[in-house]
């Protein structure tokens, strides 16, 4: 005689389902980071001798994960996704959307603090960069699966370009330093970044694929579950080799304002707006739970170029990204309760 599960049972097994995806991804974000911090202070203390140097290790790490791992997982990702309903044209000004307006609150509350021009800047870039790439995608990957990872780089299409054609300038605008590389050589050296032509290459080819009706093969469903999060640790590990702690007291009020920017103001007014353009109504509601990931997630470690290359607050960025992605520990329950409500 088989025994059927309860309510209870089937309740405690949902339960922990979550619970297990939770602590997956969030051990992925912290072995990731500790395991590229390790490797620093075990080579600033000469315990250990890179064969190359750190920072070439650094770049090395990045091209493999970005430029090979993450490739062939968003090629896969795609050619089997179904994108029948032409609303999701667009997912990428969502996406640019979340951006820009994270941006803007940064201003709005540096004008509330009474901030000083360089600590604007600074606030400007936690407010508008966001950590899509690495962390967004793999707790897309974990929490909806492939189908869902599969929306994180068209998601993400704009980003580069807001960065260097939107959020780069208003750094330098609330700088005093004499740096004096335009724009259009950012935008230049854009259109001629590998790392952004891989990644639209990635789409094109994985859309190509999808229309052809050829059948993917059925190992790279294993492929994808092995690439996504090992990209995801090399990345991590690239940003453990050069973070630098710093005191965050100091500047909590910033810390505290960018978390409301990134975890409540950016993911309601987001998924507001996609909710609005019916996403909710798509494939189960999987593009509106995307939104809904990738708009709360945490500052860009590329927030912490332009106060570098303009003298900008670098210390007021480093402690908004360190405070940000330790509040995953928070954030991250939250986004799985209500991606299960949808």
């Amino acid at each position: 005689m088989q025994l059927q599960e309860s309510p209870t049972d089937i309740k405690g097994s949902g339960e922990r389902f979550i619970l297990a995806k939770f602590v997956y991804s969030f051990g992925i974000i912290i072995f990731g980071l500790a395991l590229g911090y390790i490797f620093q202070i075990l080579v600033i203390r000469k315990l250990i001798k890179l064969p190359i140097p750190i920072d070439d290790l650094r770049k090395l790490l990045q091209k493999v994960a970005l430029l090979f791992l993450n490739p062939v997982a968003i090629v896969g990702a795609i050619w089997v996704v179904s994108i029948k309903n032409v609303s999701l044209i667009a997912l990428p000004f969502v996406g640019l959307f979340a951006l820009l307006t994270g941006g803007a609150l940064a201003l709005g509350v540096a004008r509330i603090l009474r901030l000083a021009p360089k600590k604007t800047g600074a606030l400007y870039g936690c407010g508008s960069f966001t950590n899509i790439g690495s962390i967004g995608a793999l707790i897309c990957f974990v929490f909806i699966g492939e189908t869902g990872f599969a929306l994180v780089p068209i998601y993400k299409i704009f980003e580069e370009l807001s960065y260097y054609a939107i959020g780069f300038p208003i750094a330098k605008y609330y700088s005093s330093s004499t740096h004096t590389e335009k724009v259009s050589d950012h935008l230049k050296n854009l259109a001629r970044d590998p790392f952004i032509l891989v990644a639209l290459s990635s789409i094109v080819l994985g859309g190509i694929l999808n229309l052809s009706g050829v059948p993917r093969p059925g190992f790279y469903r294993t492929v994808i579950s092995v690439f996504v999060p090992l990209a995801t640790i090399m990345l991590l590990s690239s940003i453990g080799l050069a973070m630098k702690f710093r005191r965050v007291r100091d500047y909590l009020p910033e810390c505290v304002s960018v978390s409301v920017i990134k975890f409540a103001l950016v993911p309601v007014l987001a998924t507001s707006l996609a909710y609005l353009l019916g996403f909710g109504k798509i494939e189960g509601g999987l593009p509106l739970q995307v939104v809904i990931i990738l708009s709360s997630m945490p500052v860009a470690f590329n927030a912490l170029i332009p106060p570098s290359i303009y003298d900008l607050d670098l210390d007021l960025a480093n402690s908004c990204w360190f405070f940000t992605t330790a509040m995953l520990v928070i954030v991250l329950p939250a986004l799985v309760f209500i991606i299960n409500q949808i």
